[in-house]
This record gives C-alpha cells, structure tokens and sequence, in this order.
C-alpha cells in the first residue's frame, strides 16, 4: 500500500497542493482559470495547516480500523478492495457530516454548497495523487509502505548499534582515564 508522505523540512506552506487538488478534483473544467469563476468554489481534499514557520499537508491517513467508514450512515464511505484507499461515493453521501466528527486526524471536511463531505482518496483513479505532482518543493512524496517501515527499522537498529558502540568506547574510555591515574 502507498502513502502520501510530508517532509516537513521541506514544506513552505505555499499552498500549491490545495490549488491543484481544488482544480483537479473539485472543478468541472479543470484549469485554475476556470475553475476560480465556478459555483460553488472547488474544494480541496488536502490542506495546509500550521503556521507559517511549521506548515504541514495534512490528508487523509487511510486508517487500517477506518472510524470513519464505519460511522457513514449510508455506506458512502468505502475500503476500495484491490488498493486498501477509504474512498467516498459522492452520490450516496447526504451530507450529514457524521465522519467529519469520528475522523481522528480531522481530515474530512464538509462542502455544505454540495452538500457532500471531502477527503483525500490519493486520486486512486489517476496515475498519481495531483498534489504530490504538483508540489514545487517535493515535500510531498508517494511512498511505498512496507519499504518505508523496513528503512525506518534499519535506520533504528543502526543507530541503536550505534549507541551502543559509543557507549563502549565512552566506558574504554573511563576505564582507561581511571587506570592512568
């Protein structure tokens, strides 16, 4: 399964992410230009939140025990089978809300205009998720899971090895300091 990644490092709180996302998955026509002149306004299902020394993309996390999915009153809110994505289908939802208020991260937002609730679905039918192609700092990033879980795991155990070679070395070190004394 992928994610959507955050370098957080790398993040200027531009808002490209929102733009892009509005317009491509939000408008009828598409293109910024157009989209700007729609009513209702496009939504995006990303947003930018923080301040403006620690913004952050926030979307949905695709929660393995989706609270979301099952609070939906009328089933709009799906696991997709073969890709494991919580996606929305637009015509079932009435608009109620309830999954905005059973989201953990708070990441599905109501679009009362359309009167439909919005989240992030990682544009599972296009080749890539909008925003992270859109991003011009790369802080966002598509990444495989299980690759991202066995690289923080080798990361952990390399700095654990670490510490515990200076520690070796800082008590060779005492024993030695004690022993020339």
């Amino acid at each position: 399964m992928k994610a959507i990644a955050v370098h957080l490092d790398r993040c200027t709180g531009c808002k490209t992410c929102e733009l892009y996302c509005a317009t491509e998955r939000g408008s009828n026509a598409k293109t910024l230009l157009q989209a700007v002149q729609e009513t209702p306004l496009p939504q995006a299902r990303v947003r930018v939140e923080g301040s403006s020394e620690v913004p952050i993309a926030l979307q949905c996390r695709q929660c393995a025990q989706a609270p979301c999915v099952d609070s939906c009153l009328t089933g709009a809110l799906r696991r997709d089978p073969e890709s494991g994505t919580v996606v929305i289908h637009e015509n079932d939802c009435i608009g109620c809300w309830t999954c905005t208020l059973f989201c953990p991260y708070g990441v599905i937002y109501p679009w009362p205009e359309r009167k439909i609730a919005l989240k992030c679905d990682r544009c599972l039918y296009m080749e890539s998720p909008v925003c992270v192609d859109a991003c011009p700092t790369n802080a966002l990033e598509l990444v495989d899971i299980e690759k991202y879980e066995e690289f923080t795991r080798r990361k952990r155990l390399e700095t654990a090895a670490g510490l515990q070679e200076n520690e070796h070395l800082a008590g060779k070190l005492l024993l030695d300091l004690v022993q020339t004394r």
